[in-house]
């Protein structure tokens, strides 16, 4: 008896225990439906089972903006707009849906009014809860559809689906085509990840991190439900080195010269001298229908022979070693001859040569005298000139943060390609090859009194407005020679534009130094073919104003049509950036700006936006104080002081822009809906549409300006 009450016992106790795994296994095994599959939201007999799954909640991608916070790559979101007709009464929906129907009509211009409001009339009679208004609307539109008659009333009641859950996201670029190899892209194509210029090198810092989210199947698919599991982190901003303004005059430039010359592809560079920013970079190539693109960054990636853009490290190399000096004469035949070459080289005014001159006048004519003049210091010790090169940072890459940059390629004693004419060519820009940002790095370097910075194209990371991380100035070299010799290869750079191949260059308003450069290219074979059938790459680089350099500047053309010669081809767009950088930096007018302060004259204020003009106001020194809230103001005519006076602009109200500029009317009354048509220039002086009349979406509004 005690054995059947003991055996009894121990099966109930192991009817127990599996009972307990049983039902703990169901509990895991629902979880994990849960987690990564599907589960069942119905627990009570008859109720509907819902499909749910797990997703990725993208984040948000980071901006890569300018210099001054500007957007250069932003994320521009598009939603898909539904309704469900059948939610609102059947009162609220007469009364309202033609109102409705008119509105849909007038922002998206799709169909008629009348077909609008006929086809959600006939998906309420049969049932339909789901009707496409738009495909990929704007943020902003999404908003002002809220605000139509019946859409007002939200989902519930007005069957408005607004597409919240089902947001898409589009990289937009507002600047157009400008730096875009530069900014470049992060791309997964077929599994394969192409990671391009600066989003492609701080993809980690513009992605955030995903979270988890819940979605739910419908008839009509798949659709977010708003349940988080887990937040996502949206990325952090890129804010570049970019200055906007002297890369609109960089990419216009190039572009206009490109077509000048009918050449087939160019780059331009503007580099801070103290600090190494990029400020500008632009890369255009023809294509075949004649319009330019960035296709490729010439100016990071490809490497060719700089050309006479070199000269300016033999003549530094000769000159820190202590072997010539600016005087030291040299006899320009025009004509020079080395052994082991096939082909003499000449020089560039048709061999005809400069006869005795100084070597500080054959660098500003750019004459080729500079190859047998730098053969005959180093023909016995080509290790030393080697030696310089390597100090002044010309034979290793500069370790930019984008990907791209090649190696440097320089001819070295012992190697297959070294021979009896490398030190003559290599003294004049052959025989060795850069990218354009490595010869514009020793130009800088000579701009910055010797100091070699790092080219760099990104200043910080910011995520929601604070600093994560800056990227300060990175000093390569604290000093690649001496003092003296950067002096006096300075002013063998200011002589280049008074005396020699650059003169015609000159500004009017301040010193350039720089240096032309024009090389001949090899044909497909490999070799020199005649003036006549060679085609030709010209170069200028340099830095200004001359005595105090802000900015160094290096412009490449390939395969120029109507012109070979550095100082024509790409001169002409360095002095055009220089000027235009000139006369819209406020670092170079700064005792103009003070000597009106001192004067104790005010300017005449036209009426405009608040923030700008009070900011320009402080940027010049005026004190000044605001009367009223609003954030538009009037018309000032100062006298002891300066009072802006607030002009009050009412929503839904045509405003009163009488003396303002024509790009503060434009964008206050287009923010508005209104459409604005502008005649003459200055400030406005007549408005068609009356203040305080109603604003009516999508009136035209005509503008009188004079000055």
């Amino acid at each position: 008896m005690k054995d059947k009450s003991k055996n009894f016992l121990t099966i109930r106790a192991y009817l127990i225990y599996f009972g307990f795994v049983a039902l703990m296994l169901v509990v895991l095994g629902t979880v994990i439906s849960i987690q990564f599959y599907k589960r069942s939201a119905g627990s009570l007999p008859g109720e509907r089972k819902i499909q749910e799954r797990i997703v990725s909640d993208d984040p948000r991608y980071g901006d890569v903006l300018d210099k001054d916070l500007n957007p250069l790559i932003t994320t521009v979101s598009y939603y898909d707009i539904y309704m469900d007709p059948t939610v609102a009464s059947s009162t609220l929906f007469e009364a309202k849906i033609d109102s409705l129907a008119s509105g849909i009509s007038d922002m998206f211009h799709r169909k008629e009014a009348r077909d609008i409001s006929a086809q959600l009339r006939n998906a309420r009679a049969n049932g339909k809860r789901f009707v496409l208004i738009q495909k990929q609307v704007t943020n902003e539109q999404r908003k002002a559809l809220r605000e139509l008659p019946l859409f007002n009333k939200g989902r519930n009641k007005g069957g408005i689906i607004d597409g919240q859950n089902q947001e898409t996201t589009v990289r937009k670029r507002p600047r157009g085509k400008h730096a875009g190899r530069t900014l470049g892209y992060h791309k997964n194509i077929d599994g394969k990840i192409y990671s391009v210029g600066i989003e492609g090198a701080f993809h980690d810092y513009l992605a955030g991190k995903a979270g988890e989210q819940i979605e739910q199947r419908f008839a009509n698919g798949w659709r977010k439900t708003g349940q988080i599991i887990e937040e996502s982190v949206s990325g952090s901003d890129v804010v570049t080195t970019i200055d906007s303004d002297i890369q609109e005059v960089v990419h216009s430039e190039l572009e206009k010269q490109l077509i000048t010359m009918d050449a087939s592809h160019g780059c331009v560079v503007v580099m801070e001298v103290a600090t190494g920013y990029i400020r500008a970079i632009s890369n255009l190539r023809r294509n075949k229908d004649s319009t330019f693109s960035e296709s490729y960054n010439y100016a990071v990636g490809r490497l060719s022979a700089p050309g006479s853009t070199f000269k300016l490290a033999s003549l530094m190399a000769v000159l820190e070693d202590g072997r010539l000096t600016l005087d030291s004469e040299v006899n320009a035949s025009g004509e020079y001859r080395f052994k082991g070459s096939k082909k003499p080289l000449y020089d560039s005014n048709y061999g005809r040569g400069y006869g005795k001159i100084t070597l500080k006048e054959a660098f500003e004519k750019s004459s080729n005298v500079i190859a047998p003049t730098i053969n005959k210091v180093y023909k016995n010790e080509p290790h030393q000139f080697i030696a310089k090169l390597e100090k002044f940072g010309l034979t290793r890459p500069l370790g930019i943060s984008i990907s791209g940059e090649p190696n440097p390629k320089v001819s070295r004693p012992g190697s297959s390609q070294w021979s009896g004419i490398s030190i003559p060519y290599m003294a004049i820009g052959y025989e060795l090859e850069q990218t354009p940002l490595q010869t514009l790095n020793l130009y800088n370097s000579v701009a910055n009194n010797g100091r070699m910075m790092k080219p760099q194209f990104v200043k910080e990371i910011r995520n929601s407005g604070q600093l994560v991380r800056s990227f300060d100035p990175v000093v390569l070299d604290e000093k690649i020679c001496s003092q003296s010799t950067i002096n006096q290869v300075k002013s063998c750079l200011v002589g280049v534009m008074e005396n020699g191949t650059g003169k015609d260059l000159k500004s009017v308003m301040f010193k350039i130094a720089g240096k032309t450069g024009t090389v001949k290219l090899l044909d497909a074979s490999g070799e020199f073919l005649n003036r006549s059938q060679s085609e030709y790459q010209a170069s200028f680089c340099g830095f200004f104003p001359a005595d105090k350099p802000l900015y160094s500047c290096i412009v490449v053309i390939y395969k120029p049509k109507k012109n070979i010669y550095g100082a024509k081809v790409s001169g002409t767009v360095f002095a055009a950036v220089a000027n235009k950088v000139f006369a819209s930096n406020l670092k170079y007018h700064q005792a103009v700006n003070e000597a009106k302060v001192k004067s104790e004259t005010f300017p005449r204020i036209k009426a405009g936006s608040k923030s700008d003009i009070s900011d320009v106001l402080a940027e010049l020194g005026y004190k000044h104080n605001v009367v009223g809230g609003s954030a538009w103001i009037a018309p000032v005519n100062p006298n002891k002081s300066i009072h802006l006076i607030s002009r009050n602009v009412k929503e839904k109200v045509v405003p009163n822009v009488h003396g303002m500029t024509a790009k503060d009317a434009i964008y206050l009354l287009e923010s508005m809906g209104l459409i604005v048509e502008i005649r003459g220039y200055g400030s406005v002086v007549y408005q068609s549409v009356s203040q305080g009349a109603d604003i009516e979406k999508g009136k035209l509004i005509k503008l009188t300006l004079k000055n």
